[in-house]
């Protein structure tokens, strides 16, 4: 099967691309360095030629409302009307838990992502998963002001990019399933924890400092908007288990 990865060299399109090459499918990964703008459209068309579906787990950089919105708006739409061009038979798309009951700042681009998706002309399956383990070290080199990295007070049930990976690309080789079972993690855990375990565990300095964020979209990393729901399924690696299996790859590449 032919498989287009919409940000296939992102945290977890990199693992997406290597678990559809590894279970014999054909990874296209769809990135600027690859000649297409999923923005403007450009290169979408040649790009999805004979293509059999598509996984989207593209991203943005951003905490705006109105930019997050712009960008999934935008790229959603030019893949959907290149799908339905070329063909294309099944749209899988990963969004995150709790997006509709928080669609404030990024999420407010995923909320309108699902929308789009959820009423657009090429079947579908969308799988919410809850924050990669890897969230840690993107908070301690975003959020760094000086000797102190600020990080919001956020409960989260962090889950391993790889897990994500296989369960997408085995929802991309099966029928559209509509909205599937959420992907958490196995421990619930609070992110400033996380932040000072992979910072110590990596020699980064810093005090961290939790700060709780203010209004809706504050209170949904505090209350448990952002955690597994009832019939969830749960992801195995632990983030201890991941920060160890990280460190110990980190030596032997240093080690040659």
């Amino acid at each position: 099967m032919k498989i287009a990865v919409a940000g296939g060299t992102g945290a977890v399109g990199r693992h997406v691309v290597d678990v559809a090459r590894g279970t014999g499918h054909e990874p296209v990964v769809l990135t600027r360095s690859t000649g297409v703008d999923l923005v403007t459209g450009e290169g979408l068309a040649h790009a999805l030629s004979g293509v059999d579906v598509v996984i989207d787990v593209a991203s943005v950089q951003t905490i705006s409302d109105a930019a997050s919105r712009a960008f999934f708006g935008a790229a959603t739409r030019n893949l959907l009307a290149a799908e339905t061009a070329a063909g294309v038979r099944h749209h899988v798309a990963l969004s995150i838990v709790g997006v509709d009951e928080a669609p404030h700042s990024y999420y407010a681009g995923k909320a309108l992502q699902e929308q789009l998706i959820e009423a657009g002309p090429v079947p579908w399956t969308i799988l919410r998963a809850t924050q990669f383990h890897e969230f840690a070290a993107q908070l301690h080199a975003r959020m760094a002001l000086g000797p102190v990295v600020v990080v919001p007070t956020l409960r989260s049930q962090p889950v391993a990019a790889r897990e994500v990976a296989e369960r997408l690309v085995a929802l991309a080789a099966a029928a559209p399933a509509g909205r599937v079972a959420d992907l958490a993690g196995p421990r619930v855990e609070r992110m400033s924890d996380l932040v000072r375990r992979w910072a110590a565990a990596t020699g980064r300095r810093g005090r961290v400092l939790e700060v709780p964020l203010p209004g809706a979209y504050g209170r949904a990393m505090r209350d448990g908007t952002l955690l597994a729901r009832p019939g969830s399924d749960l992801g195995v690696q632990t983030f201890d288990e991941w920060l160890a299996a990280t460190a110990a790859l980190r030596r032997h590449v240093i080690g040659g």
